[in-house]
Parts: C-alpha cells; structure tokens; sequence
C-alpha cells in the first residue's frame, strides 16, 4: 500500500462539489500550515482512493 503524502499544488480543473463541513474542517486542519490547498489535498486523496480501488480489483479479477 502506498503512503499518502500532502500534495505540492498540481494544475488543476474548476469543478464544483459538496462536502460535509465537518469533513472540510477536518481537511482544513491538516493542511494548516503545510504548502498545499484544500483542492489538491482532495486530487491527492481522491487519487490515492483510486490507485487503492485498481490494486483490489486486480486482487479480486486474478
């Protein structure tokens, strides 16, 4: 398993999405005093959920 690691900010998309505010918060104190954004702790975050889900599926379909 990879470790997560608080991202540099990446280029990026604008889309729009909802979070729960205590999900925000939660996010938002992480990264307090890192150099990174709430969007590119969420690209990174959603990435690593990503890879985690294809390295299962290929677990599962062998």
């Amino acid at each position: 398993m990879n470790n997560f690691k608080i991202p540099i900010i990446p280029p990026t998309s604008q889309r729009s999405i909802r979070f729960p505010n205590d999900l925000i918060e939660d996010v938002e104190n992480i990264i307090k005093g890192k150099q990174t954004t709430f969007t590119a702790f969420v690209v990174a975050a959603t990435r690593h959920a990503i890879d985690e889900l294809k390295d299962n599926d290929k677990l599962v379909t062998k």
